[in-house]
């Protein structure tokens, strides 16, 4: 299944978020969390049902703008939205671009949330993701709530640097008991 989330439309087409699942989307919302008019800027959300969880896990799909003052502005959005989506304790992975060179995520949604960032809880550091042939800086995030993060992996160089400019990251997690 699939749940996309259109955050800008061109004449040339259409760029958005996306979540894959191999298990049923229960629910999906796409909030506009643009900081001004010349970045068009989502948070899509959905509701996954797993079958060792008795409520759905939210899963969250986000791309940052480039400024810190818009990064801001949209961190206390996706904060202020998610304390309605996700109640406190609810299981939650929230995973994107964050644009985030500056490591204030952590601060301003990390903490406010009660999110742990899926490479520092194994590495001590979110990973280099930019750019995908050879990363050096740490823009991209997996962040997750009720889950041990068993490992964490950054995936560049070929063939994902012809996928995308930014590293694929992956996060094997398993139930926090």
């Amino acid at each position: 299944q699939h749940a996309y989330g259109r955050n800008a439309v061109y004449d040339h087409g259409h760029h958005g978020n996306a979540i894959l699942s191999r298990h049923l989307i229960v629910s999906t919302e796409n909030t506009d969390v643009s900081a001004h008019r010349f970045e068009s800027r989502g948070m899509l959300h959905c509701k996954i049902s797993l079958p060792q969880f008795a409520e759905p896990v939210h899963c969250v799909c986000v791309h940052l703008g480039l400024t810190g003052a818009g990064r801001r502005r949209q961190m206390e959005a996706i904060a202020e939205r998610l304390e309605v989506l996700a109640p406190t304790g609810a299981p939650l992975i929230i995973a994107g671009d964050f644009n985030d060179w500056r490591n204030q995520a952590d601060l301003l949604l990390g903490r406010r949330l009660g999110l742990t960032e899926a490479f520092a809880a194994n590495r001590g550091n979110p990973p280099r993701s930019y750019p995908s042939r050879l990363p050096l800086f740490r823009l991209d995030r997996i962040y997750v709530r009720g889950f041990r993060v068993r490992q964490a992996q950054v995936h560049f160089g070929q063939p994902w640097s012809q996928i995308s400019d930014h590293a694929a990251l992956t996060a094997d997690l398993e139930v926090a008991v």
